[in-house]
């Protein structure tokens, strides 16, 4: 089993930033890569950012292209989502992934955090 674990997320004016993490621990060995979804109330969760374990490819959902990054500490097992320049429609439960490759939709994902939550005021 794998454990993701969030934490980072809470209330930001329009046009800040905040800098979400995501520790991963347990049998890693069929773990590829790591991915960030958010989800509002009534939606389906949606895609963001993802991050390949080797050789670090990322790739972004276009709606966050330019404001968030994704990156990945291997030594400390830890997935990071700086988020800049946000806007209100960026207020989201935002959800950790991992599993064996980068997929956009929340079936190709194994395992998942319980979320953070993200609240932008405009």
């Amino acid at each position: 089993q794998v454990q993701l674990v969030e934490s980072g997320g809470g209330l930001v004016q329009a046009g800040g930033s905040l800098r979400l993490s995501c520790a991963t621990s347990g049998r890693t060995d069929s773990i590829g890569a790591n991915g960030w979804f958010r989800q509002t109330p009534g939606k389906e969760r949606e895609f963001v950012a993802g991050i390949k374990w080797r050789g670090g490819s990322v790739y972004y959902a276009g709606s966050v292209q330019g404001r968030f990054t994704i990156s990945r500490d291997n030594a400390k097992n830890t997935v990071y989502l700086q988020m800049n320049s946000l806007k209100p429609e960026d207020a989201a439960n935002y959800y950790c992934a991992a599993g064996p490759f980068i997929g956009t939709l929340p079936t190709e994902w194994d395992y998942w955090g319980p979320g953070t939550q993200v609240t932008v005021s405009s």
